[in-house]
């Protein structure tokens, strides 16, 4: 592993401004590591050398003459595989996607990561239409965790956690419907924010609508900072735009002093290993020694798992709706059971939803008039075997049942981040979940930011293949 490898878009961006290092040779060792460990982890489905380097070489002239494009010139990005990007195809990892193209808009976010000056390195996996929480699919196949090869890396943003964990490109887009940002970055030790709904535009908007969050995914909270600032932007083309347009900061140092911290060990229906549990509990006694007030205490709802499934089976209908039988038949069979369940759904049943989500919301504003964070096990679980919906063994049918801590926040559009905590028994990533009121982002990242400076973990140089 290159000592470039090791490298922050923040130190990148000085390297950059001091002519030390170059967007070209950054790019040229992202390029070269993508080329060496790809292979082994699956992160990305789609590389573009050609475009990268033409991107690199034109930053190199700016950065030349003094003269950057925007906050991110010449850092090494990727955009995941369910957001539409110029000249790279976007397959959702699924057989009944066309290869042709033409491939010539950006999404919002793309065109975001663009104009700040990003090198767009390409694509990473997701599950078919980012169905499930962990990462494989009938057309790329199985993306592991870099921190055992045996395991699974999550998903749906799985190939952005594993090029994360390998710093293949530093700054990494994913997106959360049900958690799909936090569950990689709680399996490989990487840091990622949902923020509120809307924070970030999205369009064409996701089939799961109301619940579908962007964001960023990378080592460091400071890396997700800038890439937010650069992204949350408004787009007159999402409709469903619901937060105000602040630009997100962070406020140096490791004080918390007087933060209000709810924790909640286990939701009071989540079943957490204990080897989980032990790590958590110490990140907790970590905020503690940074001056917050911690009270141990659930949020206050029974598991909203009903309600969310109601909501995901019927976007999976919506999904699935304007296929013919033959394109179904090339479905990933979870996620066509899954649209077939939503078809059976009534719209009292989706009301119904609707009104049990108003109510979830509700519930959790007047909780954080008292409390400024809740903090929780990320995970109940490390990552499992891959190539599996559900841990072997379990006596579990659905990835959500194993993802308790993840899913209430989409129902209630909070910002919701996993930083990484430390290690378990097993040697695999525990995360600790922070998540802040509605709209209060910068709450959540100053959280984040303060535990990871204080407690810093220990990130990859290779893939790790027990055999």
């Amino acid at each position: 592993m290159s000592e470039i490898g090791q490298l922050t878009a923040v130190q990148l961006l000085q390297h950059f401004r001091e002519k030390s290092l170059s967007p070209v040779e950054v790019t040229e060792d992202a390029l070269l590591r993508i080329e060496r460990y790809n292979p082994v982890v699956n992160a990305y489905c789609h590389v573009d050398p050609r475009g990268a380097l033409e991107a690199a070489r034109a930053s190199e002239q700016r950065w030349l003459k003094g003269e950057p494009c925007g906050a991110l010139d010449g850092v090494p990005a990727s955009i995941k595989d369910l957001t539409l990007t110029v000249g790279m195809p976007t397959r959702k990892g699924s057989r009944t996607s066309s290869a042709e193209g033409p491939w010539d808009m950006d999404a919002p976010f793309s065109a975001f990561m663009r104009k700040a000056g990003a090198v767009l390195l390409g694509k990473t996996t997701t599950p078919e239409f980012g169905w499930k929480g962990v990462t494989d699919n009938p057309l790329y196949g199985i993306t592991r965790n870099p921190w055992d090869t045996r395991t699974t890396a999550g998903g749906s943003s799985g190939g952005a956690g594993a090029a994360a964990a390998l710093n293949l490109g530093v700054l990494h887009q994913g997106s959360d419907a049900g958690g799909s940002i936090r569950i990689p970055c709680a399996f490989t030790g990487t840091f990622g924010i949902k923020p509120t709904f809307g924070y970030v535009p999205q369009w064409p908007a996701s089939s799961m609508t109301i619940l579908s969050h962007l964001g960023p995914m990378t080592r460091t909270v400071e890396d997700s900072v800038l890439m937010l600032q650069a992204v949350a932007r408004p787009d007159a083309r999402d409709g469903l735009i619901g937060a105000p347009r602040t630009r997100p900061w962070l406020v140096p140092g490791t004080d918390l002093k007087g933060l209000r911290v709810a924790y909640s060990p286990t939701f009071g229906y989540a079943r957490v290993d204990p080897q989980v549990a032990q790590v958590v509990d110490q990140a907790v006694h970590g905020l503690v020694q940074l001056g917050a007030h911690v009270e141990q205490i659930d949020p206050g709802f029974s598991d909203p798992l009903d309600i969310f499934s109601t909501l995901w089976a019927a976007g999976a209908a919506r999904l699935t709706g304007a296929m013919s039988q033959a394109q179904k038949q090339l479905l990933d069979p979870g996620l066509l059971r899954i649209a077939q369940r939503g078809e059976r759904l009534s719209l009292d049943d989706f009301n119904a939803a609707l009104e049990a989500r108003a109510a979830l919301v509700a519930r959790m504003a007047a909780f954080h008039e008292h409390y400024d964070v809740l903090v929780s096990p990320m995970m109940p679980i490390t990552a499992f075997e891959a190539g599996h919906n559900v841990p072997p063994g379990s006596g579990m049918t659905e990835w959500m049942e194993w993802t308790p801590f993840t899913y209430p926040f989409n129902l209630t559009q909070q910002p919701a981040a996993s930083v990484p905590c430390g290690l378990a028994a097993n040697g695999l990533p525990v995360g600790l979940h922070v998540v802040g009121a509605r709209f209060a982002d910068e709450q959540v990242l100053r959280v984040c930011h303060a535990y990871a400076q204080a407690f810093p973990t220990e990130h990859l140089h290779t893939p790790r293949s027990p055999t």
